[in-house]
């Protein structure tokens, strides 16, 4: 399972290269020795393989890339309390949950979320990690790595971080943020231990204050300056919500946008998640920079945030990818259904404003790559690293779909997981196996969450769970 050797991808049924040509073809090969893509086209190849893959029924893509995500947040998914509260409330109430959270707790719900992606084909994927309960310890990034690299994903966790409580105007209670003294001796630890620059590094780290309304003006501008002295990228939330918006005017006297850029933020080597409440000067600026937006629609309509201007932001020049964001406001980590859901949303605004499916999935491959700063993933091409995913259409979902075998995985509802994944030349999924002890997992998953629940609970008063789920629950 973890042995790199040669592949040969056989008579594929369809291929999208997402190169520079936007190649598409049936038939021919894909050939990847040592991690890299050798040979691609539509040419039959005669070349003995220490592995042959029939794929006559299968598309094949890079592996998707996935820009934004809150992976503990699987612990908190479908909280009754939530399901129909916007950001500021959603967040608010969840605080007191998160206060529970614990190294063990970040570890197995990293491996979840990871686990989940690469089922719907995520090859490379982000994370936003920003709070830091004390009882957690400070390792919580580290688990995040060490999940990552049991599981063979390629990894680019962000030190988030949250700075400003609510006794000094921020919205997260006061015991989960950190003072910026600490937040900077711990990222440069991270930054010395695990970030990997080199082509084809496994594990990158990137700079994430979490947003406007929990970081100070301080914290945005050091983190800003460490990462341009570093060649370290930066991320943050952006111009989510209306409620960010009024509190970025009334506290700072500026729009989010006006806010992030007057702190030397608005760079290519940023990236934004959501952007939706931009006006037409900011999507001009953040195109004019080739900064990054992480766009996730499903989280976006999860949260009633607003639909963002994605034709707009491309035309400018920005640099758009996917996410599907943290699993309390989407609530799954599954990359097809946010390509499906990004075209989808399009439609509710004019037709000139509407996505292709092509265009969703070069946002899912290549344009997460050109958001998290390579140019060694996202396409089929000789000399990429072999991050590859393949899709058999053999499912009923997928009967009478064949005229165009491509936009079936977006305008189709998958019903089973990828057939294979191979990453850095790796198979990590295949025939559909990812050869993990998921049920342990999700045993491990589920108790750590109802702990967390019950914590939550004895210590506030508020009851996170249905009543009859939870005492059913308290009986296992």
């Amino acid at each position: 399972m973890t042995k790199r050797g040669s592949i040969l991808i056989q008579q594929p049924l369809y291929v999208a290269t997402m190169d520079e040509d936007q190649r598409e073809f049936g038939g021919g090969h894909i050939f990847i020795e040592e991690g890299m893509i050798q040979s691609v086209g539509p040419e039959p190849l005669d070349r003995p393989a220490d592995t042959v893959v029939d794929a006559s029924n299968a598309v094949v893509l890079p592996g998707f890339v996935n820009t934004h995500h809150h992976l503990f947040q699987t612990l908190t998914r479908n909280i009754p309390k939530m399901q129909e509260a916007p950001l500021f409330d959603w967040l608010t109430n969840h605080y007191e949950l998160w206060r529970e959270l614990t190294e063990e707790g970040v570890y197995t719900s990293a491996l979840t979320g990871l686990l989940e992606l690469m089922k719907s084909g995520v090859s490379t994927s982000s994370d936003h990690l920003y709070l830091f309960p004390a009882q957690a310890g400070t390792r919580l990034i580290d688990a995040e790595i060490r999940a990552a690299q049991e599981l063979g994903i390629r990894f680019h966790p962000t030190r988030g971080s949250m700075s400003l409580g609510k006794s000094k105007g921020g919205l997260p209670p006061d015991d989960l943020v950190q003072t910026e003294d600490k937040i900077q001796e711990d990222t440069e630890r991270l930054v010395k231990a695990y970030h990997d620059p080199s082509p084809g590094g496994m594990v990158r780290l990137a700079l994430a204050p979490c947003s406007p309304f929990s970081v100070t003006p301080e914290l945005m501008r050091l983190s800003a300056k460490y990462a341009q002295e570093n060649l370290l990228q930066l991320h943050t939330h952006l111009a989510e919500t209306i409620d960010e918006e009024q509190f970025c005017l009334t506290t700072f006297g500026q729009r989010p946008a006006e806010y992030v850029e007057s702190f030397g933020w608005v760079k290519e080597y940023s990236w934004f998640a959501h952007s939706i409440h931009l006006n037409d000067i900011e999507i001009a600026s953040l195109g004019s920079a080739e900064a990054g937006i992480s766009h996730c629609p499903s989280s976006n309509m999860r949260l009633g945030s607003g639909i963002a201007r994605i034709k707009e932001l491309l035309h400018a020049g920005a640099k758009v990818s996917l996410a599907v964001d943290g699993s309390a406001s989407n609530d799954s980590s599954n990359m097809l259904a946010e390509i499906r859901n990004a075209v989808l949303l399009s439609r509710l605004r004019d037709g000139s404003k509407w996505l292709t499916a092509r265009e969703a999935l070069h946002m899912a491959t290549t344009g997460g790559a050109e958001v998290l700063g390579r140019d060694d993933i996202g396409r089929l091409a000789p000399g990429m690293r072999a991050d590859v995913a393949l899709f058999s259409l053999d499912g009923i979902e997928y009967a009478g779909a064949r005229s165009d075998p491509l936009a079936a995985l977006v305008f189709t509802v998958r019903m089973k997981p990828v057939d294979f994944l191979i990453i850095d030349g790796i198979f990590r999924v295949q025939q559909g196996d990812v050869r993990f002890d998921e049920e342990s997992l999700i045993r491990k998953h589920n108790r750590l969450s109802q702990d967390m629940l019950e914590r939550a609970y004895d210590r506030t008063g508020i009851d996170f769970s249905m009543p009859s789920a939870r005492d059913k629950l308290a009986t296992e």
